[in-house]
């Protein structure tokens, strides 16, 4: 049906669908024929999305869900084997999407989530209306042609700093990936990585940091917004023009006036007109 309007019950999904629903918390909020799945990025879960939620609930019915690493879910659920690529988080969407009967959707992906919902519309390009795609990187280690924004070493330090003291390493890159004067969206991003387990959040990084996801991108199919901030010091600009130039479907970039990873959390009433505007067409 068109925009996704038939969201089922979640009581009639299948017996893995319906646990997963439980496991990940899902909800879904709002009313109208479009229906919008937000997926948060690594270190958040879906409370980051507050601030959006009034823009867009009276008239979309919202999907929201915690990644399985979030803090919000129960770490024994968090599968080291499984989860070691985005192929994993990307089958958590398409089984929640069809445990909710929902015919097709907009996606809405922070940071890793943007290539798990990319990796889902390769897979199932029927759930997919269209992918918007907020601080979005397929790679973020340097390569010989490519700028991902992060050396080897780099990668390497952030691991040693976050096994050596997380508490410390947390307060130090909150900050950082905010990048905006924002001290409550500090506060706020700072509590959901205090929330994840550190062994789980090492882990998780380490799988986002050797993810290399530019060989899929020209498989996409679905329509595409790239949402991108003027300056982000975890992707650099020159990564949204190779996803622009990569990406199969048609895609369209919006930059954002403001600094930082996490729009979301810093600049809500900036990033809102935007999504609005992607949902609309």
């Amino acid at each position: 049906m068109g925009g996704g309007n038939a969201v089922g019950n979640t009581a009639a999904a299948g017996g893995s669908g319906s646990k997963l629903l439980e496991i990940l918390n899902v909800r879904v909020i709002g009313s109208g024929e479009k229906v919008v799945v937000l997926s948060h990025g690594f270190g958040t879960d879906q409370s980051a999305w507050n601030r959006i939620i009034p823009y867009l609930q009276r008239d979309h019915r919202i999907v929201l869900y915690d990644l399985v690493c979030a803090g919000s879910v129960n770490p024994d659920h968090f599968d080291f084997r499984r989860y070691t690529t985005l192929d994993a988080y990307a089958d958590d969407l398409i089984l929640i999407i069809d445990s909710l009967n929902i015919d097709c959707c907009f996606f809405v992906g922070h940071s890793v989530s943007a290539m798990i919902g990319i990796l889902a519309a390769i897979r199932r390009p029927d759930l997919f209306l269209k992918l918007i795609l907020i601080g979005a990187s397929p790679r973020f280690l340097n390569d010989r042609d490519y700028h991902g924004g992060f050396d080897q070493g780099d990668a390497e330090q952030v691991f040693e700093a976050m096994e050596a003291n997380y508490e410390a390493w947390v307060r130090g890159y909150a900050p950082l990936a905010v990048g905006a004067d924002v001290p409550a969206a500090v506060r706020e991003f700072s509590r959901t990585l205090f929330n994840m387990r550190p062994d789980i959040s090492l882990f998780v990084s380490k799988s986002v940091f050797n993810s290399d996801l530019r060989g899929v991108l020209g498989l996409v199919r679905v329509p595409c917004c790239i949402v991108q901030t003027s300056r982000d010091d975890s992707v650099p600009i020159s990564v949204v023009a190779h996803l622009k130039a990569h990406l199969g479907g048609r895609t369209t970039v919006e930059i954002l006036n403001t600094e930082g990873h996490l729009p979301h959390l810093s600049a809500p009433a900036l990033l809102a007109p935007v999504l609005r505007r992607a949902l609309s067409r």
